[in-house]
């Protein structure tokens, strides 16, 4: 079979991370969700998660500022609510109340819980060395909250340019790790 020559920009939509989180943040009383892609896990316990937080999106000051978010991981039910969290600007909207979604108190942030997620992982940004060159932050999650009613979630995963890919089947493999 032959191959042909991908573009750069596209490379992302072949090593996409894992599935699309809601970024929320609460900076100056304002609550704020945005869209999220690009994360990574770094480490299992602590848990350590590193994420880029573009420097012109709204939430990248109140996370910097603060220091604290929590990640919120929808399911496919929630695909047009997190699409549009992404296209909008909570400088000019509160995106919690056009969107319809719950702000849930969370036991150690201030930043609040997405109650309509599946999961919900309070953080704190424990490493800022690669902000100011690359917009990465590197957190550790606190507490970690999940629906029990939720047996299958089928998270959204982006594959760049508007595509999503939704989980799927789930096979199971001898391994060694816990």
């Amino acid at each position: 079979m032959a191959k042909r020559a991908l573009p750069l920009s596209r490379v992302y939509g072949l090593l996409e991370p894992g599935p699309v989180v809601l970024l929320s943040t609460m900076h100056k009383d304002q609550a704020n969700v945005m869209t999220m892609s690009w994360h990574t896990m770094m480490e299992f316990e602590p848990p350590l998660v590193g994420c880029v937080v573009s420097g012109h999106d709204f939430s990248f000051t109140a996370l910097k500022t603060t220091r604290q978010c929590v990640l919120n991981i929808p399911t496919v039910e929630l695909a047009k609510k997190v699409v549009a969290c992404g296209n909008t600007s909570g400088q000019q909207v509160d995106k919690f109340e056009a969107f319809g979604l719950t702000a849930a108190p969370a036991a150690l942030v201030d930043a609040p819980l997405i109650a309509e997620c599946y999961a919900n992982l309070e953080c704190r940004v424990v490493d800022t060395r690669l902000v100011n060159r690359y917009n990465f932050f590197v957190l550790e999650v606190l507490k970690a909250w999940i629906d029990p009613a939720c047996k299958d979630p089928r998270t959204l995963h982006h594959r760049g340019r508007g595509a999503f890919m939704v989980a799927g089947d789930t096979i199971r493999l001898p391994s060694k790790m816990r």
